[in-house]
């Protein structure tokens, strides 16, 4: 296998336990600064895993990707325009619903995802019963138990990541639908985008449901072209 460095975003919820799955990672080998042009504060670390050098950028802790706050910019645009080996959200368990909402938008964005379903401890004590294999084959990317409090799960959150970032392990995604009538004005957007230059570095389909949103970042990029 190849030895080049694999790039690892790290993405979740404010109270995922990701800063806790991040220092599981990266252990001593971490620095602060921050990112560019901003004051908002970046972590980075690196591990080794496999015979392969794994960064890891901590990106901040956002609800999801649309641009109504500094953090999901960055978050955003560090996932398109950096374009990581793997993005890894991670997800509460014992709160699925509110947290999946990134992971779909994630997956709209057509990125490598690996959901780190973390928190397994809190969700069985809550009665919570989830089948894993289900809610990977629904959402067409892997999902790794973990509980990062006892850094249980690392060392399989790791081998998944190697597994995507080698193609060794499919990331299929979802294609979600949302209704007759917005599907159809997705699909005129998407035909007039799919020959504009950004769908170069966007998925078109991504660009279209942002465009509906009045997404005012994607607007200005699409008015510049």
């Amino acid at each position: 296998m190849s030895k080049k460095e694999i790039t690892l975003a790290l993405a979740g919820n404010p109270n995922s336990g990701k800063t806790t799955v991040f220092n599981n990672l990266t252990g001593a080998r971490q620095h602060v600064g921050n990112w560019p042009g901003v004051t908002v504060e970046k972590k980075e670390g690196f591990c080794n895993f496999r015979g392969r050098r794994i960064r890891v950028v901590d990106l901040p802790g956002v609800y999801g990707l649309t641009a109504y706050s500094l953090d999901e910019v960055i978050a955003r645009d560090y996932v398109v325009d950096e374009k990581p080996d793997v993005v890894v959200d991670v997800v509460d368990a014992s709160n699925l619903e509110r947290n999946l909402y990134l992971a779909v938008q994630v997956l709209e964005m057509k990125a490598n995802l690996v959901i780190a379903l973390n928190m397994m401890d809190v969700a069985e004590s809550r009665g919570y019963q989830i089948d894993v294999k289900e809610l990977s084959r629904l959402l067409g990317t892997p999902v790794v138990p973990m509980v990062a409090a006892r850094n249980q799960g690392t060392r399989e959150l790791l081998e998944t990541v190697v597994g995507v970032a080698a193609g060794n392990i499919q990331v299929s995604g979802i294609h979600m639908q949302y209704g007759h009538d917005v599907e159809a004005e997705l699909a005129k957007l998407e035909k007039i985008i799919t020959g504009n230059p950004l769908a170069e570095s966007y998925s078109p389909r991504w660009l279209a449901v942002k465009l509906l949103e009045d997404d005012r970042e994607i607007v200005d990029k699409v008015r510049q072209v």
